[in-house]
């Protein structure tokens, strides 16, 4: 088995893109999900509300971030410094500190999704840690949704599209890692793997929400493939499920070809 592809979102469900390598440090990918939208009340945003951001491309800079629409338009975000205003924000039920990225941005941003939000980075003061029934390691976490990496194999993604009548792409799951050379849905009974040089807990399976239903392309949402998935990925506690949820236990570099062992 091996690492087949890779994928950063730098904002968290921008869309993001698919690097040679990913850098980890105690967060989980470098530049991935580092910078979120916030609404007024500093609660995070993403496409469960607000569908069109699906259409913005975001990309990590030397000097922090650049944005695009799809008409070409684009903006540079810097890194937001120490005299940036600090916001108390909420992610699922987390209570972090994080920095605003400034008037700027905010408005860039609120002219194509049409709603009042701020964007924020993931500074220095950031601390949350990974559940503690999944967190080994004493691990901490960025602004994913709760786990530093995502994996998913790419025979699980072919056994749903064998199912679905229009097949759908990887980026509908939002993985960090896509693994080649495994039986559908192996990944489901791994505990503990490597991958290159790096071990890594498979602390849970991941619980889907509403986005894989929206088109990555064209923000444009349908049943599928949630539909099909729940007719045999449902599981006792009425969750669908698809990919895991891993807990690095050192930093350092996974790159595409990257052998993967399963070591429990």
């Amino acid at each position: 088995m091996q690492v087949s592809a890779l994928y950063q979102f730098p904002v968290k469900s921008l869309r993001g893109h698919a690097p040679v390598k990913l850098e980890l440090d105690a967060y989980g990918a470098v530049g991935d999900r580092r910078w979120m939208l916030v609404d007024h009340s500093g609660k995070f945003v993403t496409q469960r509300r607000l569908r069109r951001m699906a259409l913005l491309q975001a990309s990590n800079t030397p000097l922090g971030l650049a944005l695009a629409d799809p008409d070409g338009n684009e903006i540079s975000v810097p890194y937001p410094d120490d005299k940036a205003a600090l916001i108390q924000i909420e992610i699922w039920g987390d209570h972090c500190t994080a920095r605003d990225a400034g008037d700027s941005a905010a408005h860039w941003l609120e002219q194509r999704l049409q709603q009042q939000v701020r964007l924020v980075w993931m500074g220095p003061e950031h601390h949350r840690p990974v559940a503690p029934d999944y967190n080994p390691d004493n691990a901490e976490v960025s602004f994913a949704d709760g786990m530093p990496l995502l994996l998913i194999g790419q025979a699980s993604l072919d056994d749903l599209n064998s199912r679905l009548q229009t097949p759908v792409n990887m980026l509908r799951f939002r993985p960090n890692i896509v693994v080649q050379g495994a039986e559908p849905f192996a990944e489901d009974d791994w505990k503990k793997i490597r991958i290159g040089k790096l071990e890594m807990h498979v602390v849970k399976p991941c619980a889907r929400c509403a986005i894989p239903g929206i088109d990555p392309l064209t923000a444009e949402a349908s049943s599928e493939p949630l539909k099909t998935l729940a007719d045999f990925r449902r599981w006792d506690d009425g969750q669908i499920y698809f990919g895991q949820n891993l807990v690095h236990r050192a930093t350092g570099c996974i790159s595409l070809g990257d052998k993967i062992e399963i070591l429990k």
